[in-house]
């Protein structure tokens, strides 16, 4: 999903949230087609602020997306929300500063591919993932600043990076302060940050009366010696003693 909101102040936000590429499973994603379309109805803003939460997806669509938000003229502000995994993480180096809160994550890792054929479309295969791993890299790189064998390693690992980890390793630029919400009273009014209830409406509301916990008694197990009844079983006697004359008789005759 791309959902794109003009701003005041020559500045517009654009959320990125869902998984990035074509899906025959969901509609709900994020194609550099679409992507291009809605970057070209922005205009020319000065400053673009770019939320993420996906979990990636295809690798060549993701560098397209990346590629036109460095060509953009704009200063870009990306906020990884919650996560930018694979592909994503990809779209978020295209940020002049790159934030995200202390429980966001952020995910990177060799491409993958699935492919049917011989030895040799295997081994070409390979090949090819190895290229698409160095181009991975190299966009890393260009933000981390660090060396091309340990960005490999790292992408090698599956590396799974906290706000913290991804602030040492240079992935991002800061840790997003987290909203402190206030809740205070003024008159009927009861405040929770931007959120007022009109705390009239509760006049008659009376709450439950809370009970002190008690623990339970309890309840020591009875032996039963005989589960079936003495009656049902005299039943069941005599029912198999009269069966058993009954198929007697038969013989008999």
């Amino acid at each position: 999903m791309i959902d794109v909101k003009a701003k005041a102040d020559n500045e517009v936000d654009i959320l990125i949230y869902g998984d990035i590429g074509e899906s025959f499973w969901s509609e709900d994603t994020v194609t550099a087609k679409k992507f291009a379309k809605d970057l070209k109805a922005v205009g020319n803003v000065s400053k673009i602020n770019l939320f993420i939460n996906s979990g990636g997806g295809n690798i060549f669509e993701a560098q397209a997306i990346f590629s036109m938000l460095k060509r953009f003229n704009a200063y870009k502000t990306v906020y990884i929300d919650g996560l930018a995994a694979s592909a994503a993480s990809v779209i978020a180096m295209a940020g002049d500063k790159i934030t995200m809160p202390a429980n966001a994550m952020i995910m990177i890792h060799k491409a993958w591919a699935a492919q049917g054929g011989n030895a040799d479309d295997m081994r070409k295969l390979a090949d090819t993932l190895d290229q698409v791993d160095s181009c991975i890299a190299e966009t890393y790189q260009a933000k981390t600043g660090k060396a091309k064998d340990e960005i490999m390693e790292l992408l090698s690992a599956e590396t799974w990076l906290t706000a913290g980890e991804a602030l040492s390793n240079g992935f991002v630029d800061e840790i997003e302060q987290e909203v402190k919400i206030a809740a205070s009273i003024d008159g009927n009014l009861l405040s929770f940050g931007d959120i007022k209830v009109d705390t009239t409406t509760f006049k008659n509301f009376k709450p439950d009366t809370i009970e002190t916990y008690r623990e339970p008694a309890k309840v020591e197990p009875v032996a039963i010696a005989d589960p079936e009844p003495k009656g049902l079983k005299e039943q069941s006697k005599k029912f198999h003693e009269l069966r058993s004359k009954i198929y007697d008789y038969k013989e008999d005759k």
